[in-house]
């Protein structure tokens, strides 16, 4: 007896902690207005360095769980026209810019393909991000979408069209916890994705730096090898299997002296 009331005693507590994920979705409904529970969650969120390889991320949350199978990577491309004005400028990418290019991009698919639109749209960022998305949603002529931001410092949610009211959760607030989780897992997987891009051009320049291999061959090259580690290893009779002979023989002895080699005379 003193066990059964021991672990129901247990049970009781931990449903407390640990609330359901249909009780969070209707807190949550209830917190930021909704019409309906959100069963479906999409997250976006920027990473970049002083606007250097620019990225998007957008994670879905679903039915209580983060559903990975259905997350999306964005390769912000930006105006070449701005992207040009902007470095001559010194000035880093607009975030507001990039976030409103991943949200269109998203949801024109979505459109386009006659898919739903999830039930919520959170922006990790601040009233400017939030208004940003919104700008997107408009262009594609979406209309009632619930949309809302969380900002970092303060941990403050904004919802579209009530921006004047912003809400402070309670720090231990089941409905806080989930929606800084999502947005987490936004910006990891928005960080993860720009640091595997900024390697891969890392070590695409460190082979067009060689005289005579531009960024074609640098690909063929990691294509075929996997990686500049993978390379030094090579003999010079398997990279004159993917290159002409002096260029291959021009590769190895830069990748044996660990840098650049004189470009031949002409």
């Amino acid at each position: 007896m003193v066990e059964k009331n021991a672990q129901h005693s247990f049970v009781q507590r931990f449903r407390v902690l640990k609330p359901s994920s249909e009780t969070i979705a209707d807190a949550l409904e209830s917190a930021l207005g909704l019409t309906e529970p959100p069963k479906r969650i999409e997250c976006f969120d920027i990473s970049h360095i002083q606007g250097s390889d620019t990225v998007a991320s957008m994670v879905v949350w679903e039915d209580g769980r983060m559903k990975k199978s259905e997350y999306r990577k964005f390769i912000i491309r930006g105006d070449a026209m701005s992207q040009d004005a902007e470095k001559s400028a010194g000035l880093m990418r607009d975030d507001f810019a990039s976030m409103r290019e991943a949200v269109e991009r998203r949801y024109r698919r979505l459109r386009d393909e006659n898919k739903p639109m999830p039930n919520l749209i959170l922006i990790d960022g601040g009233i400017g991000q939030l208004h940003a998305a919104a700008q997107a949603l408009e262009k594609l002529e979406i209309i009632n979408q619930p949309l809302a931001s969380i900002a970092k410092k303060e941990e403050t949610l904004y919802v579209l069209g009530r921006e004047d009211e912003p809400i402070a959760l309670d720090h231990h607030s089941p409905v806080l916890h989930l929606v800084q989780q999502i947005r987490d897992e936004t910006h990891r997987f928005a960080v993860t994705f720009h640091r595997q891009r900024r390697i891969k051009r890392r070590i695409r320049t460190s082979l067009t730096e060689i005289p005579g291999v531009g960024e074609r061959t640098a690909r063929k090259l990691l294509r075929r090898f996997g990686s500049v580690t993978q390379l030094k290893r090579t003999t010079l009779e398997e990279l004159s299997e993917e290159l002409p002979r002096a260029q291959a023989e021009r590769v190895f002895e830069a990748l044996r002296e660990g840098g650049k080699v004189n470009a031949p005379r002409p």
